[in-house]
């Protein structure tokens, strides 16, 4: 894999924290973020190569250390998330190549005794005359050469890029084939143990005692032992501690969490959209221009609690040594879990080091405010006095990890005599995600979690409405909730896509021209809205029991359009086609923006068609992927992706593919049958036909 191959080669120069040159030529490109499919592994090596002028061929790729040079410019420590890394470390990774390029060049005009103007770079090496000077062999020298100052640095104008911009084959691809790829659970050394923890099947549960006499009789198990989250069974290999685990016998203190019930939870927060609670944004009068409206709809729309379900189960390898701690985990904070290992081990951050491994997925699971993950697999080894992987098993996580939110969402929209919006009322109701973390002060402000808002209260549609108003209530339920894979949007751009499609209806107006006419004052919606519409064809009527349905929102600064074409099949919904357009600003590397929105569109048609958690007596009743179904690969369908040419500010492409597929699919499911569907996952009454609406 990448990392042995440049453990091989010598480092010579390393102008700064983000690259090193080798004698061999061999170039290490220091990753600030986590790889976790996203493809930064490619793209922040091409800002680098592209302001370096390096042979693309000598790339290679290291995950960086917990390190404060690493500190992420959005989070103000090293993080991976909020389909921020390729923006914003834009400049910092390019200044890194231009600094790197500008002392090889000095070196290179020491050498030849020739002033640097008359010095250029071609393909990893610096050229003068005839003479050719490689960048490994001119290392040395570079390392003496004193940085340029960043302020002097003049980058490459995009006219001349070479590599930015252009379609590029993943640097991690290769390794991710062949099996060479090592993320967490590969991690293994001599003297390795491996637990796994028996948590409180109900949420907040405390251990009120435990017996673990049969768990200590199975082969293999060293130990077991009490930690904070539970009780952890220790052994030679992962089925020893799993059997052992099974044997376990422990009596739990339930407490408030045995009530929970998702059901109740439902009609609960359905009765608190019907109060006014803290108010998001507002203007005009609601109730007046609600009752002079010459006509009006209502819609309830609500999304169930969600589980992240990466692909690779939760890990950590944590080994304490005199005074210092070696951990290995796919980790989308090491800043925080490394703080969060130091308090449990009382030493200094410093001495923690923290060895981030390929990501198996993360959606955000991998990221918690917490560190819990990290956290209980300190405390298992501290325990343990050896080294140990805690590994959690799908169940566990899906049982007994952090979910998204459900939300209920009532909305009141009163239309003009012309079918335009007049007055938007909207209550939210959902958990706060920032609620009780270190990012409350920042992100909740007057009773507002901003996340939990995001894509209505900034929406084009309620601000440009004339009277509107939003309110949102956060209950406390002591279910965990966390980010997930598009925060907010995932749960509002499901709402405000389907609520305006239902305005359209009611207006008598085409969807997409409808969507127009609303957005007319918003260039980047209507560049994204457009292509899609052109691309897919709208206004095609669709083939006989086949619906059209269209949607788009903007989150983390990129405007996503999709289309849809469905049909129904043995009464489920069946997605034949979408084609999806994006603008995202300078798109780095087109193939990788191709890439996260077919993925973004795979995870939201999980959320649409499938997914969902139920709880009972305060206890999650989906465990796997059997009665927790994922898109499966005979489900798939066509997707096409068309990047809107543009020099506008960039904006994250992780994320903003899975927001508009649901409502895109809702609202096909409307065109086709007549049926609103207002809830996720989408389910069909089993007397829905599929004859097309007038």
């Amino acid at each position: 894999m990448a990392q042995e191959a440049t453990a091989e080669a010598p480092t010579a120069f390393v102008p700064n924290a983000f690259l090193s040159i080798a004698a061999d030529d061999t170039i290490t490109v220091q990753l600030a973020h986590a790889e976790m499919g996203q493809g930064i592994w490619t793209t922040l090596p091409m800002l680098i190569a592209e302001e370096l002028d390096a042979d693309w061929s000598k790339i290679r790729v290291e995950h960086g250390a917990a390190d404060k040079a690493y500190t992420s410019p959005v989070f103000g420590m090293q993080g991976t998330g909020g389909s921020t890394t390729t923006w914003s470390e834009f400049d910092r990774y390019r200044q890194a190549g231009a600094t790197a390029r500008a002392m090889l060049l000095q070196a290179a005009a020491a050498r030849l005794k020739v002033p640097v103007d008359q010095l250029r770079t071609e393909n990893g090496a610096v050229v003068s005359g005839t003479t050719r000077l490689r960048y490994g062999e001119l290392a040395n020298d570079a390392g003496q050469q004193t940085p340029p100052a960043l302020d002097t640095l003049k980058l490459r104008d995009p006219k001349d890029w070479k590599l930015i911009g252009k379609p590029t084959k993943r640097l991690d691809t290769p390794e991710k084939i062949t099996g060479k790829a090592s993320f967490g659970m590969d991690v293994q050394f001599e003297g390795l143990l491996t637990a796994v923890v028996l948590r409180s099947p109900v949420f907040g549960g405390t251990v009120k005692s435990f017996d673990a006499t049969k768990a200590r009789a199975v082969a293999g198990v060293r130990n077991v032992v009490q930690v904070p989250s539970g009780v952890a069974v220790i052994a030679d290999h992962y089925w020893a501690a799993k059997l052992g685990r099974d044997a376990l016998q422990v009596v739990w203190e339930a407490g408030d969490g045995a009530q929970l019930d998702s059901t109740a939870l439902r009609q609960q927060f359905s009765q608190l959209a019907t109060e006014e609670g803290p108010t998001a944004v507002r203007a005009g009068d609601v109730t007046a221009a609600l009752g002079k409206a010459a006509k009006t709809v209502e819609a309830e729309y609500a999304v169930p609690y969600l589980a992240h379900a990466a692909m690779e189960p939760l890990n950590c390898t944590v080994k304490i040594g005199d005074g210092e701690c070696d951990i290995w985990c796919g980790t989308q904070f090491p800043t925080l879990d490394q703080n969060s290992a130091a308090r449990i081990l009382g030493i200094p951050p410093e001495k923690i080091r923290i060895h981030t491994p390929f990501l198996g997925g993360g959606f955000g699971r991998r990221a918690t405010p917490t560190s819990d993950v990290v956290s209980e697999a300190v405390e298992v080894a501290k325990a343990a006095k050896a080294p140990v992987k805690t590994v959690w098993t799908r169940e566990d996580d899906t049982r007994g990890g952090y979910y998204r939110s459900a939300f209920v969402e009532k909305i009141k929209v009163g239309l003009g005599e012309d079918g335009l919006p007049t007055a938007w009322q909207q209550v939210m109701v959902g958990q706060s995600i920032m609620a009780g973390t270190f990012m409350e002060a920042m992100m909740v402000k007057d009773g507002i979690d901003a996340t939990s808002t995001e894509g209505v209260a900034n929406s084009p549609y309620v601000l440009g409405t004339p009277a509107h108003r939003v309110d949102l209530h956060s209950p406390k339920t002591g279910i965990p909730v966390l980010w997930w894979r598009s925060v907010g949007h995932s749960v509002n751009g499901f709402v405000m896509e389907g609520v305006v499609d239902e305005l359209a209806h009611a207006a008598g107006q085409d969807p997409v021209e409808y969507r127009r006419t609303l957005l007319k004052d918003h260039p980047r919606h209507l560049a994204a809205l457009n292509l899609a519409a052109e691309k897919f064809g709208w206004g095609t009527p669709p083939a006989q029991g086949r619906g059209h349905g269209i949607a788009v929102h903007e989150s983390f600064g990129s405007y996503v359009a999709q289309a849809a074409e469905v049909s129904i099949e043995e009464g489920r919904i069946r997605v034949h086609r979408v084609v999806c357009a994006i603008d995202c600003g300078v798109a780095v590397n087109p193939a990788g923006v191709q890439a996260q929105m077919e993925s973004g569109i795979v995870f939201g048609l999980s959320a649409a068609l499938h997914s969902t958690l139920t709880l009972r007596e305060g206890q999650v009743q989906e465990s796997n992927f059997h009665d927790y179904p994922v898109l499966r690969m005979n489900e798939m369908p066509q997707v096409e992706v068309h990047i809107v040419p543009s020099t506008e500010r960039m904006g994250g492409v992780g994320e903003p593919g899975t927001p508009p597929i649901a409502p895109a699919v809702a609202n096909a499911v409307f065109a086709l049958t007549g049926q609103r569907l207002r809830e996720l996952p989408l389910r069909l009454p089993t007397s829905t036909s599929s004859t097309p609406t007038a």
